[in-house]
């Protein structure tokens, strides 16, 4: 319990005039005694009025809070928080409320005041923002109180538990459903490319028609029906996507507001979201992790969901990638043969162990190798040199890139493809990569 606004402007107004008298006293006039009478009784009734008014305070029963919290919340997205204030007071009053958000949110329009009326409830909202995935408590709501007389205000501690989840933002996964999916997909970049062949799965028989090609044509059926009949076929589904990400230091990069590691769970949630789309099993698997995770591939837009439940209290850790475990993890769990995506941050120091670890899970998988690159680097190889400062930038980036192309070179050299992308980028460029090897009938 603090003094409010008015019992401190009281005590100055007081205090001011005991200053007044004692100057008069001082100068060696003397002063009505009158007024010093009615000092000493303001001053009484002032501290029998704050006296009351504390003890009316501590009797108030405090309101009841109920806090309307969504159960799951995008990464970097806005939401919002409602808060609905029951009390049982007989006149208008007000209280300043603060929810206890974790550090790890942004928030807006906290504190607040809100007007309380009789017979009412009083509905309060403010956005939340997270800056971290994972799963946060709300513990407790905070109000100050003003006590009848408006001479204090009363802090109380309302125990109020909450909870959520903190996912990937999902967000335009789930509305790209109200949209056809390659206007969708077009939007964000993906390009679907002319298939060179048929697909490899047989669909149906049905009439020639305009436009299909003679090795399309069942003779048997043909002489049947006595008019043309083409098969038909369809790509290939019921294939199996594995995502292998790594978990360490390599991937704490920050690009924006959003990790390497961020950046590479929302290209792996849009792939998914395509190749269940599409028919197609899709897993994860992490590595150089405090916790490591394996979602054995499954089918069906379910799967999304454990998905994300799988992923969402993920956190880098420091460890370096261990790309020689995370290829026998992946070989001892995965028996069928599957299209392993592996995402990481590649580096020069990484280069023997991670093409012979590629080479083996090569040997028994398609495998595809996505290096996230800093963003900075593009920046700096393309700002003009005009100190001895940034000379030495300049060259330092140059002979780091040097480095990285030639890991790349060696890997696409073992038949292991690489496809190096900005964080930002690399959704869209891994679902056209996934589309076109599945019109080629490639996987």
């Amino acid at each position: 319990m603090r003094p409010s606004p008015t019992l401190l402007a009281l005590c100055a107004g007081l205090l001011a005039a005991a200053l007044l008298l004692g100057t008069l006293s001082a100068l060696g006039q003397e002063a009505p005694a009158l007024l010093e009478r009615l000092w000493w009784i303001a001053l009484l009734a002032l501290l029998l009025l704050a006296g009351a008014d504390a003890l009316w305070l501590r009797r108030l029963p405090a309101p009841r809070i109920v806090r309307q919290l969504p159960g799951k919340l995008s990464l970097g997205r806005w939401s919002e928080v409602q808060l609905d204030v029951h009390h049982p007071y007989s006149r208008p009053t007000w209280l300043e409320l603060f929810d206890h958000v974790s550090a790890d949110m942004a928030f807006e329009h906290l504190p607040q005041r809100i007007a309380l009326r009789p017979g009412e409830v009083s509905q309060y909202r403010y956005r939340l923002r997270p800056l971290r995935r994972g799963h946060f408590r709300f513990p407790c709501c905070e109000i100050h109180l003003p006590s009848p007389l408006r001479l204090w205000l009363g802090k109380r501690r309302l125990e109020l538990p909450g909870e959520t989840r903190v996912y990937p933002d999902f967000a335009r996964l789930y509305g790209a459903q109200l949209t056809a999916v390659e206007h969708w997909l077009g939007q964000l970049g993906v390009r679907q490319r002319q298939r060179r062949g048929l697909g490899l799965e047989f669909h149906q028989l049905r009439e020639f028609r305009e436009g299909d090609t003679l090795r399309q044509i069942d003779w048997k059926a043909t002489a049947r029906k006595r008019v043309p009949i083409a098969r038909e076929y369809q790509d290939e589904r019921d294939q199996q996507v594995l995502f292998l990400i790594d978990c360490g230091r390599h991937m704490r990069s920050q690009d924006g507001e959003l990790s390497h590691f961020d950046h590479a769970l929302n290209a792996c949630l849009l792939l998914s979201y395509v190749a269940l789309r599409q028919g197609d099993a899709v897993g994860l698997a992490t590595f150089a992790s405090d916790q490591p995770r394996f979602v054995p591939p499954n089918k069906g837009q379910a799967q999304l969901s454990v998905l994300l439940n799988g992923v969402y209290d993920l956190q880098c850790t420091q460890r370096p990638a261990d790309f020689s475990a995370a290829a026998d993890l992946v070989l001892a769990r995965q028996l069928r043969r599957a299209l392993v995506v592996v995402l990481s941050n590649l580096r020069d120091e990484d280069d023997g162990e991670l093409l012979d670890a590629m080479r083996r899970l090569g040997r028994q998988h398609r495998v595809l190798v996505a290096s996230l690159r800093e963003e900075v680097l593009d920046r700096l190889i393309q700002t003009p040199v005009r100190s001895y400062e940034e000379a030495l930038a300049y060259c330092g980036t140059v002979d780091y890139l040097n480095a990285r192309a030639g890991l790349h070179e060696r890997l696409t050299a073992h038949g292991l493809p690489v496809l190096d992308a900005r964080p930002g980028e690399l959704g869209p460029r891994l679902v056209s990569q996934y589309l076109a090897w599945k019109k080629a009938g490639a996987l």
